[in-house]
């Protein structure tokens, strides 16, 4: 009951975060620069056509009421009306989230198994030519924007060795493989961002599990090497590791306008962006809504797998 209680207490947070959430996205909409009949009817339409059309849009109505409307629809499952495809915004949303996913798939495929194994090796060879190669190549790819590396990795791979596609957009009817093929390019640059984080935090995870007492204790029990690593040390180790990996799934699905942008992909990043410059709130505002309900989900799942590594983490917090 006391896991059940917490959970439901989880939840209830994650409707108010939401809320919160809510609230601030329709007041940023409300302040974005630009009217909405002219960005749509273009920059020479008559003034009498753009005011009638803000009217048919409802955006001429009090805050409150614009505000009521689109909330409560969001509740029932309709995100409304995009104002510049004069289409409803679900099957946009939908569909960028399920192709962002794929290529937040692809980079988790490759970057967290990697990533933790290369900490893992830094910290049982700490101080030694390797755990520094690691740290520093993990540091240098950090660094590096997304652009950049994009912009090279296009280069080389694309342009001079013809071995990867330009886009990261397979073509229509294409199965999983080409799928696949397609999204090695763009994945890359986000392997380079995310495994200086995942590959350090598993490090010094593991060096601090290393040197505490259980696994001292372990160790005088006469456990070998390689069970004191897989029994005790990973166990705890990847506890920061956890959180890590969680904070970066909306990252990976919201986060990536400008790799999107560089490999002319579709996803929800893009699609924001694009409904940011034409000022469509409804599809600017259904957009940012899924990308924080991604980070409210992966949250409760890391506290979930929190809690199944160490049960010793109290699940409910600090109640």
């Amino acid at each position: 009951m006391g896991l059940y209680r917490a959970i439901f207490y989880r939840l209830v947070l994650a409707v108010v975060t939401l809320l919160l959430l809510s609230v601030i996205v329709f007041a940023g909409c409300q302040i974005l620069p630009g009217d909405v009949g002219r960005a749509i009817l273009g920059p020479f339409a008559d003034a009498r056509a753009v005011q009638a059309l803000n009217h048919q849009l409802g955006i001429d109505r009090p805050l409150l009421v614009q505000y009521w409307s689109w909330i409560s629809g969001m509740v029932r499952g309709n995100m409304g009306m995009s104002y510049t495809y004069r289409a409803p915004v679900a099957p946009f949303v939908i569909h960028a989230v399920l192709n962002s996913m794929k290529l937040a798939a692809i980079a988790f495929i490759l970057v967290v198994p990697l990533g933790i194994l290369g900490g893992v090796v830094a910290a049982l060879k700490a101080n030694s030519w390797i755990d520094r190669t690691i740290v520093i190549a993990g540091l240098s790819a950090t660094v590096v924007p997304e652009f950049v590396s994009g912009i090279v990795f296009i280069m080389v791979f694309s342009i001079w060795l013809h071995i990867l596609p330009l886009t990261g957009t397979a073509p229509r009817g294409a199965g999983p493989v080409t799928q696949i093929y397609y999204l090695l390019m763009p994945s890359i640059p986000l392997f380079m961002i995310l495994f200086g984080y995942i590959a350090r935090m598993a490090r010094a995870g593991m060096i601090e599990a290393l040197h505490s007492d259980y696994t001292r204790t372990a160790v005088l029990k006469g456990l070998s090497r390689r069970q004191v690593i897989w029994r005790h040390v990973m166990r705890n180790a990847l506890l920061p590791t956890i959180t890590v990996i969680a904070t970066q799934c909306g990252y990976l699905i919201g986060g990536l306008v400008v790799v999107e942008t560089l490999f002319n992909y579709h996803g929800i990043g893009s699609l924001i962006f694009s409904a940011a410059k034409a000022k469509d709130f409804p599809m600017l505002a259904a957009g940012i809504l899924v990308i924080g309900t991604v980070y409210v989900t992966v949250n409760l799942i890391a506290d979930l797998l929190y809690s199944a590594l160490n049960p010793r983490i109290s699940f409910g917090g600090s109640r």
